[in-house]
């Protein structure tokens, strides 16, 4: 089964063609899909794998809860594994998409979508950053967008968010990508 919020636009894979040669791999401008420029970092695709391997024996336990008779009890277990499928697929779903609309922030409860024409800057700076989303806070770079007015909007992509943890290249990339997508359709 085809997951399209997990694939990366093209110049990024390992088969990658001239992806040196185009800072926008996606030219075709007909088609209106939002597109992550970076794949999700093996920490988010850990977390939910463990998710779903909690789910799996949640099922199970749904299955022999059912066969025992207990039919309110599997659907209150089944319930809670649909709960978890759902928060590891958002899981995965997080993170920044862009589209020749604009820039699309996606979190685990709420989603943040910034139209191109109210973009006045999108650069990458230095600043202390959250370590894997978590409170502690360290030395890094972090992608921020600035909106007419001045006001900075919280960093987009960090290099030590969960999906470019000691993937510094990964994020250079993302940004550079982001960052070309802003001169193509808004600054």
């Amino acid at each position: 089964m085809p997951l399209p919020f997990l694939t990366a636009d093209r110049a990024f894979g390992p088969d990658a063609e001239c992806a040196d040669d185009a800072a926008l791999p996606f030219e075709d401008h007909d088609h209106e899909y939002w597109r992550r420029p970076y794949r999700p970092g093996p920490w988010r695709v850990a977390a939910a794998a463990l998710l779903l391997l909690l789910a799996s024996f949640m099922l199970l336990a749904t299955m022999i809860i059912a066969f025992a008779g207990a039919l309110p009890g599997a659907g209150v277990c089944l319930a809670a594994a649909a709960a978890v499928i759902g928060c590891a697929l958002r899981l995965l779903h997080m993170g920044v998409w862009v589209s020749r609309h604009g820039l699309r922030q996606v979190g685990f409860f709420a989603t943040t979508t910034l139209p191109w024409h109210q973009v006045t800057d999108v650069r990458t700076v230095q600043q202390p950053v959250r370590w894997l989303g978590l409170p502690r806070t360290v030395q890094g770079q972090a992608l921020v967008v600035v909106q007419h007015g001045g006001e900075q909007l919280p960093a987009l992509l960090t290099d030590h968010n969960a999906d470019f943890l000691a993937r510094a290249e990964a994020f250079d990339r993302a940004a550079d990508t982001v960052e070309a997508w802003g001169a193509e359709y808004g600054l």
